[in-house]
């Protein structure tokens, strides 16, 4: 592993506790096991030299290399093109169950389709980030990696004698590189296990091709719940995988992201850790989920968000802005000073301070997914609404203070008009669930805060000169969170304020169609250098478009953020100017506005037409 591949150029594959980014060159550099949060066995995204890595590929030879998913599935082929042959790898986890588990398997499938390939087989972990030494067993059908507190053990598919030629094997006290040549048919490859519990063992074809089949079959019966059948399918459809892959199926929790670290600009130090499940995110999946059907998911998403209100609630705090995927709280940010970082960008953060900020818009995108959900029939219980007229008390007492914003600046709290916003939509869903169900609480309060909080909004968070709703009180500074705000209902599109908030969106934060969430030298963040276009804006400014009556403008801006997705399917949390992915890697917020946008200009597109 020499250098470091481009963010984009990388395909993902999990067993819905934990996931692995395997490189379009062979080369697995992130998995962390035993959940996403843990640290990494493999971390060669971080530190190609320090972090680890199992590398699979050609050796001695010019070639290109090409992924794909199994359609209907995320499991992940590359293929490697050479004059002399072609080879085909195969990357995928069984599914893990709903229990929470130490074992996890990986398997990776090597095969020769045409001609004939010498392959590199390089197998190089580090544990607990590259922090923790490790001792290796070797055994006739593989070995063990043992470091203080997991086990990695390498266990060898035999496909018989079909080693030829000079074949190599090297072993040293930090890992195993095997050089062997295949041909047409033939076939290699391991199967990796975490803590297993028994030595490493030989396994049949027969069990990798049972493994690979029951893997294909739940992804593909997953996939075909699914209830849309507009525009964008196929892009819709990986999304949906995406997310899927992204969960934690013990607790339904959603991860951001899976990686840690990855820079918003290269060599910036806006390097974060998205390996926790923000209530926002939580939220949002729900509408994305059931506009595709699936109401299991959406639900199990709402019991979690149910959950966190009722321990914050417990704990006399309120709700906080992220937790781990088991629901803890704790989540201390420290820097890994050993690690260069993704292409020197330094400094490598794990665990993440942003999860003590207040963030006041949770409480509303918390609301309204419990109303999107309601609207399906998806009605929340006794206990639920009880803890829920709690939490609405609570925001009638705490709602016209500084917060510190959906964007997690670390410049100080200000008066952020996207916090009042949600608190209002906090407030307005509360008051309809009550009167819908006639549910008990003080519905009279809940209205008239929320009253105020929209004529606050209207007086301060409207610009006169800029003719625009603006980041916070008494500045000029744009901000594409709102464009939010037709969609929530709070002003309609055809306003001619939020027409001239749009115009002025437009002007400052669009680049040829990718949006920018704010101007970084136009406001103090607290961090330095910039940033790339947000995906999950640009996805909104689409949205925003089409229910002010742009549909051209909306479906061209569509059509062209499809062209910036990777090779694969997937989009990072940014853009940069250069068109490559920036941030960590697939990101939730991406693929969730991805498909909550899809929809609702599928069914623009139609009623426009």
């Amino acid at each position: 592993m020499e250098s470091y591949p481009a963010v984009e150029d990388h395909g993902l594959i999990g067993d819905l506790q934990t996931a692995a980014l395997v490189a379009k060159d062979g080369t697995l550099d992130w998995f962390c096991a035993p959940r996403f949060d843990s640290p990494s066995i493999f971390g060669g995204l971080l530190d190609r030299r320090r972090g680890g890595y199992f590398e699979v590929a050609p050796d001695g030879v010019d070639y290109t290399s090409k992924q794909l998913y199994l359609p209907g599935t995320p499991i992940l082929i590359t293929r490697f093109l050479s004059a002399d042959g072609v080879g085909e790898l195969v990357d995928f986890m069984p599914v893990a169950g709903d229990r929470a588990t130490d074992h996890h398997r990986l398997v990776r499938m090597l095969r020769v389709v045409r001609g004939t390939m010498r392959f590199r087989v390089d197998c190089r972990p580090r544990f607990n980030y590259g922090r923790d030494r490790h001792e290796q067993e070797v055994h006739p059908d593989g070995t063990v990696f043992r470091s203080p507190g997991l086990s990695l053990t390498v266990n060898i598919v035999r496909y018989g004698d079909q080693l030829h030629g000079e074949n190599e094997s090297r072993r040293s006290e930090d890992g195993v590189c095997v050089v062997a040549t295949l041909q047409e048919g033939e076939a290699g490859g391991v199967v990796l296990e975490t803590q297993s519990p028994e030595p490493p063992r030989p396994y049949s074809p027969g069990e990798v091709r049972e493994l690979l089949e029951q893997t294909r079959d739940f992804w593909r019966r997953w996939i075909g719940r699914s209830c849309y059948t507009g525009r964008w399918r196929e892009m819709v459809e990986r999304s949906a995988m995406t997310l899927k892959l992204m969960t934690y199926a013990p607790t339904g929790a959603l991860i951001a992201a899976p990686t840690a670290g990855l820079p918003e600009q290269v060599g910036g130090e806006r390097n974060w850790d998205y390996r926790y499940t923000w209530i926002r995110d939580a939220s949002f999946s729900v509408h994305a989920l059931l506009s595709l059907g699936f109401t299991d998911e959406a639900w199990q998403y709402e019991h979690w968000v149910e959950d966190r209100i009722r321990d914050a609630e417990a704990g006399g705090v309120p709700l906080q802005v992220m937790y781990r995927v088991d629901g803890s709280p704790d989540i201390t940010e420290e820097v890994l000073d050993h690690l260069e970082g993704y292409r020197g960008s330094a400094p490598v953060r794990i665990g993440n301070g942003a999860a003590k900020q207040l963030q006041l818009d949770i409480y509303g995108e918390v609301l309204n997914s419990l109303h999107l959900a309601d609207d399906r029939g998806l009605q929340g219980s006794h206990d639920g609404w009880q803890h829920l007229v709690r939490t609405m008390d609570w925001l009638c007492a705490h709602w016209d203070q500084p917060d510190d914003g959906i964007w997690e600046t670390r410049a100080g709290r200000q008066d952020f008009t996207y916090g009042r916003l949600m608190s209002w939509v906090a407030l307005d869903r509360a008051v309809r669930l009550a009167n819908r169900h006639g549910r008990p609480g003080d519905v009279g309060r809940w209205a008239a805060t929320r009253n105020r909080v929209y004529e606050q909004v209207m007086a301060r968070g409207y610009h006169p000169g800029r003719r625009a709703f603006v980041q916070h009180y008494g500045s000029d500074v744009l901000d594409a969170a709102l464009l939010a705000m037709p969609s929530l209902g709070f002003v309609a599109p055809t306003d001619p304020m939020w027409q001239s908030t749009l115009r002025a969106i437009d002007a400052d934060l669009v680049s040829d169609s990718l949006v920018y969430r704010y101007d970084p030298g136009a406001t103090i963040d607290g961090l330095s250098g910039g940033e790339s276009t947000f995906t999950m804006c640009t996805f909104w400014y689409v949205q925003a478009l089409a229910e002010s009556g742009r549909l051209d403008d909306a479906q061209l801006t569509f059509e062209k953020m499809l062209t910036y997705s990777s090779q694969l399917g997937l989009y990072s949390e940014e853009i940069a100017p250069t068109g490559e992915q920036a941030g960590n890697f697939p990101q939730a917020f991406s693929h969730l506005s991805l498909i909550s946008t899809a929809s609702n200009l599928d069914r623009l597109l139609d009623a426009g037409r």
